[in-house]
């Protein structure tokens, strides 16, 4: 409802002003559009001022105070980067809080302790090969992780017994004219 019918119900039980073809009812609708210009402003603040429901602006502001930015550019994941972004911490040094950012920033990895002290393995588990953006990637892995850790990247490729499993004769692969990329990420 515009404000300026919300003012013209609020005055009609009244009975003393006559809105219609009248300077007060000029002045109402002067009122009344000032009234519904602020409230689509709060609206706006109001959506972009949560996290959850941030569409533009307020999603901005936010990747402006972070040192990275989110590796995704779809809204909902955008989000849930920031979401995990911002919840890195003192007390985010437990391996299920880094893989746990590690999700939530849109990354497509897993951190995972070794037997040597001081040393973690990123692994990339349905990337094969080094995935795509890895230098972006890089910069927000090592942000998240404690600065004393030694990160070994884990790559993976597929193998001859993966084709097999995934295709009866090399003709049926040729026949899908994939490159080599292509097939990788077609054989998981």
């Amino acid at each position: 409802m515009k404000h300026t019918d919300y003012l013209r119900q609020m005055l009609a039980p009244l009975g003393v002003y006559r809105l219609e073809g009248t300077c007060n009812g000029g002045e109402l609708e002067a009122v009344g559009a000032a009234l519904d210009g602020c409230a689509a402003a709060l609206e706006t603040v109001e959506r972009e001022m949560l996290l959850t429901t941030a569409e533009g602006d307020g999603l901005e502001r936010i990747e402006a105070l972070l040192a990275r930015r989110p590796v995704t550019s779809v809204l909902e994941r955008r989000r849930a980067a920031l979401a995990a972004l911002l919840r890195i911490g003192g007390d985010s040094f437990t391996l299920s809080a880094i893989n746990d950012n590690l999700a939530g920033c849109g990354l497509n990895a897993v951190a995972s302790e070794t037997e040597e002290p001081g040393v973690v393995e990123v692994r990339f588990p349905e990337v094969p090969g080094i995935p795509d953006g890895f230098a972006e990637m890089r910069a927000i892995i090592e942000d998240i992780l404690p600065c004393h850790l030694e990160i070994r990247y884990v790559y993976w490729y597929i193998t001859w017994a993966m084709l097999q499993a995934r295709f009866q004769t090399w003709g049926e692969i040729e026949s899908l004219g994939l490159s080599w990329s292509a097939l990788e990420k077609l054989v998981r």
